[in-house]
Order: C-alpha cells, then sequence, then structure tokens
C-alpha cells in the first residue's frame, strides 16, 4: 500500500470555511449536521458544532515543568516509524523532519551552534522498539523528540520522555486524550485532536445523507478515540451507529469474517472504516461479504486513506469512497525541497506537521536562550502565537534576535499551542477515490479546537 502524492491535494477553489469547534474535555471524545443530499462536497463547505457534543474547553489545567538548565547544544531526537503498521508515513515524516534541522542549521542554528540530531524507528504497539529508541535518545543527551505518529505508541512513551524531562512533540497523534494527559507539560503536537477529523467525518456521513452507519475501528487509542467522535457527530445530526455500536477489531487478527459479517448484519447504510494498513484485508472481507464500497458507501480516515492502486484490488473497487486526512496541501515548493533530502519520496502526508514540530522547537529554545527541555516547553506556545508572524526559520530568527514576540505559522498552517500543547486551529482534507483506486481532493474544512 502506498500513500497518494500531495500534488493531487491541489484546492480546486479558492474558499475555504471556517468551522467552529471546542476542545475535548479530559478524556472525553467530543465530536456533528442535518441530513443533506449525496452531493459531493465543496470547498465552501462547512461544519457546525452540535450543541449537545462535549467539545467545550478541557476540563484539566496546564501543568508546569520543572525548571531545569541545557548544555548549550540543541539535540533533537525522532522515534518515527521505519517498521510496523504505520511504516508507509516514515518516509515523509522523517524527511520533514531532516529539511527542517538542515534549514534550521544553515540559518545559524541555536544560538550559532547547529541542531544536533539523531532519528529512530517507533515500530508499532506490537513492538518494544520505541521504548528502546527513546531510551538511546535520552542517553544521548536530546532534548526534544519529535513523534511518534501512532497514539497508541505514544503513549507507551510518553512516562519514559516527558519524566525525564525532555519535550515529546508528534507530528500525527491525533487521539484526543493526549489533551488532559500527565506529561509535566511537556507533550505537544501539530496535528490536531481528532475531536475534528471526527466531526469532519461524521459531518460528511450525514451531509451525504446516511443515517444508519456501521463503524469498524482498530483497537487502540486511536481508532476507539476517533470511532467516539465520529459517533457523537453523527448522533448529533440525527444519525446513529448501526447495531447500536462500533464495532472495535484487533488489528493483529489472522482475517476479519466474524467482524465483517457482524457488520453486514446490522444492514449499514454506510460504512465507515477506522485502521491502519490492515485496512487492506478488511476490504477485500468487506467486498466478499456483499458490503464493498460498490455496495455500500465507504468512508476512511488519515490511518487507511491510501493510494491501492497497486495493491491486488480490481479497478474501480475504491471509487466514490471519501477519506479524510488532517492538514492542508503543502504545496509544489515544499515538496521540492522535501524531494532534495529524500529523491524516491512519493508520499507527503505529515511532512508538514513534522516539519513544523522541529522549528517549533528550534524557535523555542532561540527564545528561552536555553535548550533544556522546560524551557523549550515554556516557550512552545508563545512562538506559535500572538507575535509579529513569521514563517521561515530564518526570517523567525532574525525577529527573536531584535527582541521581537513571534508568531510562527508554517507549512502545515498557522500553527497556534494551546496552553495543554494542543492546536488550537487545524484543517482537514476531504478526498475521493477514482477509478484506479487513487484519491483525490474534493474539499478542504479548517476549523478552530479552542
Amino acid at each position: 500500500m502506498k500513500r497518494s502524492t500531495l500534488a493531487w491535494r491541489t484546492v480546486a477553489v479558492a474558499g475555504v470555511a471556517a468551522l467552529a469547534l471546542a476542545g475535548c474535555g479530559g478524556g472525553d471524545d467530543g465530536a456533528d449536521e442535518t441530513p443533506g443530499g449525496s452531493g459531493e462536497p465543496t470547498a465552501s463547505s462547512s461544519a457546525s458544532p452540535s450543541e449537545d457534543t462535549d467539545a467545550g474547553g478541557a476540563d484539566c489545567e496546564p501543568q508546569t515543568p520543572e525548571a531545569a538548565e541545557g548544555d548549550g547544544v540543541l539535540t533533537i531526537g525522532s522515534v518515527l516509524p521505519q517498521t510496523g503498521n504505520l511504516a508507509f508515513l516514515g518516509p515523509p515524516e522523517f524527511a520533514g523532519v531532516q529539511l527542517a534541522i538542515n534549514e534550521i542549521n544553515e540559518a545559524g542554528g541555536f544560538n550559532g551552534q547547529d541542531v544536533a540530531y539523531q532519528e529512530g524507528d517507533s515500530g508499532d504497539t506490537a513492538t518494544d522498539i520505541a521504548s528502546q529508541t527513546v531510551g538511546s535518545l535520552l542517553s544521548a543527551g536530546t532534548d526534544a523528540i519529535v513523534g511518534a505518529a501512532s497514539s497508541g505508541v505514544s503513549f507507551t512513551i510518553l512516562d519514559q520522555i516527558t519524566g525525564a524531562g525532555v519535550v515529546q512533540i508528534s507530528p500525527a497523534n491525533t487521539s484526543p486524550d493526549f489533551t488532559c494527559a500527565e506529561d509535566n507539560g511537556l507533550y505537544f503536537r501539530t496535528a490536531p485532536s481528532d475531536v475534528l477529523q471526527g466531526r469532519v467525518m461524521g459531518d460528511l456521513v450525514v451531509s451525504d445523507g446516511y443515517l444508519e452507519v456501521g463503524i469498524m475501528a482498530i483497537d487502540d487509542p486511536y481508532g476507539t478515540g476517533l470511532a467516539d467522535n465520529v459517533t457523537s457527530t453523527l448522533e448529533a445530526g440525527g444519525a446513529s451507529v448501526a447495531g447500536g455500536e462500533p464495532i472495535i477489531y484487533n488489528p493483529q487478527a489472522p482475517n476479519f469474517s466474524a467482524e465483517v459479517s457482524q457488520l453486514a448484519q446490522t444492514d449499514p447504510e454506510a460504512i465507515v472504516l477506522i485502521g491502519f494498513d490492515e485496512s487492506l484485508r478488511v476490504i477485500p472481507e468487506l467486498i466478499s461479504q456483499g458490503i464493498g464500497p460498490n455496495d455500500v458507501p465507504l468512508y476512511l480516515v488519515d490511518g487507511n486513506l491510501a493510494n491501492y492502486s497497486d495493491d491486488g484490488l480490481e479497478p474501480g473497487s475504491l471509487i466514490g469512497t471519501k477519506g479524510t486526512l488532517p492538514g492542508a496541501a503543502a504545496g509544489d515548493e515544499f515538496q521540492a525541497r522535501l524531494t532534495e533530502v529524500d529523491p524516491s519520496l512519493q508520499d507527503f502526508s505529515y511532512a508538514p506537521e513534522s516539519y513544523d514540530a522541529v522549528v517549533l522547537v528550534a524557535l523555542a529554545a532561540q527564545a528561552a536562550g536555553d535548550d533544556s527541555g522546560a524551557s523549550i516547553a515554556s516557550e512552545l506556545p508563545n512562538v506559535s502565537r500572538d507575535g509579529t508572524k513569521c514563517t521561515v526559520y530564518a526570517e523567525c530568527l532574525e525577529l527573536l534576535t531584535a527582541g521581537e514576540d513571534i508568531d510562527y505559522d508554517g507549512v502545515s498552517g498557522p500553527v497556534e499551542f494551546s496552553d495543554l500543547g494542543d492546536p488550537t486551529e487545524a484543517t482537514i482534507g476531504i478526498y475521493e477515490y477514482v477509478e484506479d483506486n487513487s484519491y483525490e481532493n474534493v474539499d478542504y474544512v479548517t476549523g478552530s479546537l479552542s
């Protein structure tokens, strides 16, 4: 399975509507529209927050890291997927990190010294690779770690990283449970909580006219959290989950015939499949049991929205299937810079968020005048909001050197951290599959999570 390139993610028209959303409360997953026709979404589409979803401000307080002092050298590590069920996300994420490191050092680094960088594999939740990688990075004196991509993996290493006084910043974690997690004030992410993706997905399904919706979701914090948010949105829009609740499945199962059979018995009008690369085994089972995409409309999410053109599915198997993916188009110029780092790169998913994570860490260290995790964490919200806008490290560094406050707007969009480390605004792309089982962008929806 290979991801599509962001070259396909071109906004067809100029307007993108604002979506007013609120953040999740504690570990609860809040998520939203009235039934409409089955027409295509347009770039002027928007979703409105439901009145009865728990999407208000988080019911937890920001945590404060213990004061510390760095050693004068900013050291950044990464724990991103080289193996495991999200390995297809690794290349663009590693490229985004490396590009940022290169450009930061070309602009003068941190306090006139090059930023040190060490990369590592995260594996997935079926292995202990991530904790071993983190152990090596901590032994090397790392100040901030970019990763993991998987929410499930990040939860396994959160205490290990933040307990050591090191910043953890993920480019792809979307589980709402991170918002109020015990993190000593050291966890941040440049990808939005699935409060937003869940609401956009639910709104999309309901606006397409489907009221009995089957949900299959992977059994991990990402899958169950996103399923909860989709469910809340469906119910707020007058729809319901077929069978009463999502079907949660083990991605390591030898087959998914029982789960698909259970889903088929609920007679869904549409299906939302929340998973990772095991979806390539789920989809043929849906087809074989008569509820494939040509029979029942299928919706995918960021974990399984992929280019399936070379994966053995018959042409047209996915035509009309829709999916959601956090992030706006990266643009040709940024893609060109990424391919200078990795000429073999074909997919650009989460590369912008990875790039921005590194730039923000370096800017925060520069603003603090110190490279310790505590110092970086204290300045991350400040360099992302309420100052003079800047879009590249060199420009931002010049402003900081002149004593100005900055507001970094990155390639992934205007990154503004809440005091809890979450983005307060984000964009979700909506995509649709075509005849060759690849997908194309049809819309972008921008929303606020504050």
